[in-house]
């Protein structure tokens, strides 16, 4: 397991349009993290809840920076500014460039199922 501490910071949007909004996060200072998608724990004010990380550079939508993106299910809310502890509980798969947006959103919701323990 591996524990994140950051604070979110704005993104482009791109995880809410995809009907998985995330909590991202800069992985400066954590660069030894294996890219790819894990489910994962987030602790909000005291609550814990299931969620889904990505750990990578967003190939399929043109990104650049290292980041981690984290949709805590169950959860709505703002949390800009808010410092949030990541837990990567296990590897599902790897960092990967889809053909299609829509590809990329299939394969997002088979990740879900199994982050959110359904």
């Amino acid at each position: 397991m591996i524990e994140i501490l950051e604070e979110v910071v704005h993104g482009r949007k791109i995880g809410r349009a995809l009907g998985f909004p995330t909590a991202n996060m800069s992985l400066e200072g954590y660069k030894d993290i294996e890219r790819g998608v894990y489910r994962s724990t987030v602790e909000i004010d005291g609550v814990a809840y299931r969620a889904m990380s990505n750990v990578g550079v967003r190939p399929s939508v043109g990104g650049k920076e290292l980041l981690l993106e984290t949709h805590v299910i169950g959860f709505s809310g703002d949390l800009y500014g808010k410092k949030l502890r990541v837990t990567l509980v296990e590897k599902l798969r790897d960092e990967k460039r889809f053909s299609s947006i829509s590809d990329l959103k299939e394969q997002l919701q088979r990740d879900y199922i199994i982050c959110a323990g359904k």
